[in-house]
């Protein structure tokens, strides 16, 4: 397969995905916003952005962090390019350009997707409820992927995708969990009261996980349970864990395709090393953020070996 498409179904899948947990950072804000009680970080708001890594671009255009300024930034404004509008917009383009490579299903994923958002974008923004757009966001991004998982060959470009897709997914689970636990969290002494529960609960709901959380753990939901959920667990779709065996696995058959290991595949194994062995105890000695903030930094690396290894045009 050329690095061009190779580089273009990665890149679908990775925007699709951002553009999913956009979506659900903005629910988290939406529904935390709601208790009269919670003083985050500045607030509930503005830890958005500082989880993102959007805050400085979002000061520079809009200033002071104004929930409705926030949710124009986040969804409609093409100037940020993580927003909901840019990354579907991104997304379909990659996927046009490599048409003959997607099946007509996963096409009309993409495409329709990308119409209805033009439509948005031309109602009054007054009449545009944040839960309508957050629901309208994950419902397409789970129909592209299961037009994909449903449709297309188990060949490279399914490899490219789902590796796209589980770097994006293991990235975008760290910085929820980092929203919660480093940002939106007042002070130490609310750990274990009844907004740091509520808090927990809210973030596996916006993550469409609370359901399976309890069928997992059942009883009170705390940081330790939660923790042990979304890195450890490998029965959570959307845990480090699971992710980084998505890419152990389509990075593993890549090397048996190409008859030959890269850079790419040595990180990956040193990443879900790093989650194979960290225990809960492991990860709040280390700090949960500073947990989180290292596997951010490691999978950026893994990003950057996947890029020189099969998307730079030069297989290293």
């Amino acid at each position: 397969m050329l690095s061009r498409t190779a580089s273009n179904l990665y890149w679908i899948a990775r925007y699709m995905e951002r553009a999913d947990t956009v979506a659900r950072l903005l629910e988290v804000g939406s529904r935390i916003s709601l208790l009269p009680s919670a003083h985050g970080y500045r607030s509930e708001w503005d830890s958005l952005l500082q989880a993102t890594g959007m805050a400085h671009a979002f000061a520079r255009k809009y200033g002071d962090p104004v929930q409705r300024n926030i949710e124009s930034f986040l969804f409609f404004d093409r100037d940020n390019p993580s927003s909901i509008a840019s990354c579907i917009t991104a997304a379909r383009e990659n996927g046009r350009i490599v048409r003959t490579a997607l099946t007509t299903q996963v096409w009309d994923a993409l495409n329709t997707a990308f119409q209805e958002l033009k439509q948005l974008e031309r109602e009054e923004r007054s009449k545009l409820e944040l839960s309508r757009l957050t629901d309208w966001t994950m419902r397409h991004a789970a129909m592209l992927r299961g037009a994909i998982d449903a449709t297309l060959l188990r060949g490279p470009g399914f490899n490219f995708l789902n590796i796209g897709y589980y770097l994006e997914r293991g990235d975008n689970t760290a910085r929820l969990m980092d929203v919660k636990y480093y940002v939106l969290l007042p002070r130490v002494d609310f750990v274990g009261s009844g907004l740091d529960n509520y808090q927990w609960t809210t973030l596996l709901r916006a993550m469409g996980a609370q359901r399976a959380f309890h069928w997992a753990y059942g009883g009170d939901v705390t940081a330790a349970k939660i923790a042990d959920f979304l890195i450890r667990n490998p029965q959570s779709p959307r845990s480090l864990a699971t992710c980084t065996a998505g890419l152990m696995n389509h990075l593993g058959r890549l090397a048996k395709a190409y008859g030959r290991e890269t850079q790419a595949q040595e990180t990956a194994r040193h990443l879900a090393a790093g989650i194979e062995t960290a225990t809960v105890e492991a990860i709040f000695d280390e700090g949960l953020h500073e947990f989180l903030t290292r596997y951010i930094a490691e999978a950026a690396t893994l990003a950057n070996a996947i890029h020189d290894s099969y998307l730079s045009g030069e297989m290293r």
